[in-house]
Parts: structure tokens; sequence; C-alpha cells
């Protein structure tokens, strides 16, 4: 069973960012899924390494908070 991560990101507000954080974030190995909420403002990601995933997020122009 793949672990599933949340992570807050304040800067996304719109479907571009809900794009560019799901196309940087797929294709990592292992990923299963991605769903990124708007209005709550996070990033779960079903499967993956915790590191590419940050690192992926952050690639694409986003922070993450703690």
């Amino acid at each position: 069973m793949s672990a599933t991560r949340t992570y807050s990101v304040p800067d996304i507000s719109c479907d571009h960012c809900v794009s560019a954080i799901t196309g940087a974030v797929t294709p990592l190995d292992g990923v299963d899924k991605v769903l990124v909420d708007l209005q709550a403002k996070q990033v779960t990601v079903d499967g993956g390494d915790d590191t590419a995933i940050r690192e992926a997020i952050d690639d694409a122009g986003y922070d993450i908070v703690a």
C-alpha cells in the first residue's frame, strides 16, 4: 500500500495552478494519484517519494508550507 501525503500550497489559485502541479507530480515514479484542492489550497498525492514530490511542486513554481 502506498503512502498518501497532503501538502499545503497557499499559492494555488486557479485551474492553471492545478494543471501545472498535476503535470509536474503525476509522471514521478510511484505516484498513483494527484488531487489538487483549490479551496483548501492543498495537494494530496498517493504514492511516490516525498522529496521528489516536494521538488516537483517547487520546480513548478509553488511553495509548500509546513
